[in-house]
């Protein structure tokens, strides 16, 4: 079997000598020469999913617009010299370290099913998660994945015990210089063996949850996160306090003191029994995390925009290399436009959909967009907004022109969202 690019790029991320083997699977295992660790991805390349075409239709509830579809397929996660791609290989370097063998999927559809993206994980039919001014729907049944746990089932239900997963996902959210409509993540699912957890054969909801096999969960999950982050970030001060996930209970949120400030890093927690249940491991038990990649790379990096990590600019990337982490050093800041709009908002109105509307189009220009004042007229019973935009462009000075232009188009386009522009 030919080994992918994608097979490659993984063994060159983590920095560690492999050798490759196929399985009859379809996908190939990657052995570090120095652990007892052995990691293994998907062949099919991330590649495969750069087309535009496969996310836009005319579908009714398509709401996938054609800035979002081009961004999909980009792999920046597989890049061993790009921040997200340092990143994710460091966090595979420490797995790598571990006893345990964790199979790593890195180049999964992005297309998922509802089932997969919010049933199979105990998220209610009425959580604004499923909003599509939240998710980008192909259809009535499918979207571009809002995180990576919608992977996890599939994974569980295949007999997998321990994995990691790391993908590009998409989520409709405000703009500032630390939310994008597409960024990464990466998770961990670790099940333990059925003998491990013999005395609590029976247990469930809160008799499991206090169970003496809970807490050994528990604490073997704090113990490898808290040296992951070690791993990361040098020995640091952490701190934990007690999370809600649907799909895990205990749950956990994790902290972590960094450069004299307190930093949320990740969230975590024991699978809950119905996920497992629903992906026919009923008889396992385990635990499950899950982590931004832009959120650490930004932290590590110093980068200050998230824009910055899909440019094609030669002077941010020529500033990274594998395997390194490297303070990025600022090679312009171009002066910001700033136009102010306001309307009377209709009833139902959702900000994310105005973000939408902007960043489409303007694209990567927007830099921020905030609500700077709001008031309810008692005598028309309606309610006035006013967002202050800011544009910036990270590779050139914008002149007004081009940017009423811009504005111009969103004051006519912000009417099909039935607002009343002031």
């Amino acid at each position: 079997m030919k080994i992918s690019a994608t097979a490659l790029a993984l063994a060159s991320l983590t920095g560690l000598c492999y050798s490759f083997t196929t399985t009859n699977t379809g996908s190939f295992k990657i052995r570090p020469a120095s652990s007892t660790a052995i990691l293994s991805a998907t062949v099919e390349e991330a590649a495969t999913y750069a087309d535009p075409s496969r996310y836009l239709s005319d579908h009714p509830k398509n709401n996938v617009p054609p800035h979002i579809a081009a961004l999909v397929g980009r792999g920046l996660h597989t890049r061993p010299d790009h921040p997200i791609g340092i990143i994710r290989a460091k966090i595979q370097e420490y797995f790598a370290s571990l006893p345990n063998e964790y199979i790593v999927y890195d180049a999964e559809d992005p297309i998922v099913t509802t089932t997969q993206c919010f049933d199979d994980l105990r998220i209610a039919p009425d959580h604004p998660g499923r909003s599509p001014s939240d998710t980008y729907y192909l259809d009535d049944s499918t979207l571009l994945r809002t995180h990576t746990s919608a992977h996890q089932s599939e994974h569980l239900r295949s007999g997998v015990d321990c994995f990691l997963c790391a993908g590009d996902v998409y989520r409709r959210d405000e703009i500032d210089s630390s939310h994008y409509p597409a960024f990464h993540q990466l998770e961990a699912v670790k099940l333990f063996p059925k003998e491990d957890m013999a005395g609590a054969d029976g247990l469930s909801g809160e008799d499991w949850e206090n169970s003496a096999e809970c807490k050994v969960i528990a604490d073997d999950l704090k113990n490898v996160l808290e040296g992951l982050m070690d791993h990361l970030f040098g020995e640091t001060e952490k701190k934990w306090s007690e999370d809600y996930f649907p799909f895990t209970t205990p749950s956990y949120e994790l902290e972590i003191k960094y450069e004299g400030e307190w930093l949320e890093v990740l969230g975590c927690g024991v699978v809950h029994e119905e996920v497992l249940e629903m992906a026919d491991r009923a008889d396992r038990r385990g635990w499950a995390f899950g982590l931004g990649l832009e959120r650490l790379a930004m932290i590590l990096f110093e980068i200050p925009d998230i824009r910055l990590f899909w440019t094609d600019d030669d002077r941010f990337h020529s500033q990274f290399k594998e395997g390194q982490i490297t303070k990025f050093k600022s090679y312009s800041k171009y002066p910001p436009v700033l136009k102010d709009i306001a309307f009377w908002i209709p009833e139902g109105f959702e900000e994310n959909d105005f973000f939408e509307l902007g960043r489409g189009i303007a694209g990567d220009l927007v830099e921020r967009m905030e609500l700077i004042d709001e008031f309810t007229n008692p005598k028309k019973g309606k309610t006035s907004k006013c967002y202050r935009i800011t544009y910036r462009s990270m590779d050139r000075s914008l002149t007004n022109e081009e940017i009423d232009a811009l504005q111009d188009e969103l004051r006519e386009r912000v009417l099909d969202l039935g607002v009343e522009v002031r």
